[in-house]
Parts: structure tokens; C-alpha cells; sequence
């Protein structure tokens, strides 16, 4: 692919821990995101723009490149992070669920999200959340609104 290229691609990613459990307590949040933002760093031509969660689940904001393969990364960033806290933690302690929800969003748009992110625990408690940055499957027929 050329090096000459011009791109604006921004994800909203999100993944659960296993069977949602309630994981990711404060303690462990500062080891997961802290390794997630390092993995960001270290990804070429990546921008890291924001990380936020709740015990059961994260959210991440990040630019991408178009020659990255986001699911092969985004496994990565789920492994490598789980393998980090497991390793400071001397057991396993985080599994990720299967699979993850990735939402593409507009740079007039990136405020908005990164607000949401920060601001996870705040719209968890209102019931404020929005399915579609929530979202980590296909709904079946049933469950569409």
C-alpha cells in the first residue's frame, strides 16, 4: 500500500470481561488500561484517545491506520493486557469474553466520545448508556428494537 495517504479513522472499541464478571475493580483498571495505552503506543501510526469502563467491561477510543487489521489487534490488545495483570497479579485472575464491538465514528464526533468513555460509570448508573457503543454481538431478530 502507499505511503501516501491521508486517513481520519476513529473506533469506539469495547469488550467484556468473562461472563461479565465484575473484574475490573480500580486497582486492576489502572494495570489493564495502563497496558492497553502502552500497546496503542507502540502500535504504528496509532493515536490513543481514551480508555474508560466499568468492573465488567471497557471502552477505547483510538485512531487507526488503514493498513492495520483491527481484529488481530484488538486481540492482541485483549491478550496482551489480560497476560499483563495476570503476571503483576501472580494468578489468573482476567479472562476476556469472546469477541468485542467495534463502532466508527466521525472526528466531528470525537469529543462526544471521549466524554462518553470518561464518563462510564456515570451513564451505567443513570441507565444512560448507548446500545450501539455498548453492543459486543449481532442482535439476534428477537432482541431488535
Amino acid at each position: 500500500m502507499s505511503r501516501n495517504y491521508y486517513t481520519e479513522i476513529h473506533l469506539h472499541i469495547t469488550w467484556h470481561t468473562k461472563e461479565s464478571a465484575p473484574i475490573l475493580t480500580p486497582e486492576y483498571q489502572t494495570t489493564v488500561f495502563r497496558s492497553i495505552r502502552d500497546r496503542c503506543s507502540k502500535t504504528p501510526q496509532v493515536i490513543f484517545r481514551e480508555i474508560g469502563g466499568i468492573e465488567t467491561h471497557l471502552h477505547l477510543a483510538v485512531s487507526v491506520p488503514p493498513t492495520l487489521l483491527i481484529s488481530e489487534w484488538i486481540g492482541q490488545l485483549k491478550g496482551g493486557s489480560s497476560f499483563d495483570l495476570n503476571q503483576q497479579v501472580g494468578s489468573k485472575v482476567l479472562e476476556w469474553q469472546a469477541g468485542y464491538g467495534v463502532v466508527s465514528f466521525g472526528t466531528k464526533n470525537m469529543e462526544w466520545v471521549i466524554r462518553y468513555i470518561r464518563n462510564q460509570k456515570e451513564h451505567h448508573a443513570q441507565k444512560t448508556t448507548l446500545s450501539r457503543l455498548e453492543r459486543t454481538r449481532v442482535l439476534d431478530s428477537d432482541e431488535l428494537p
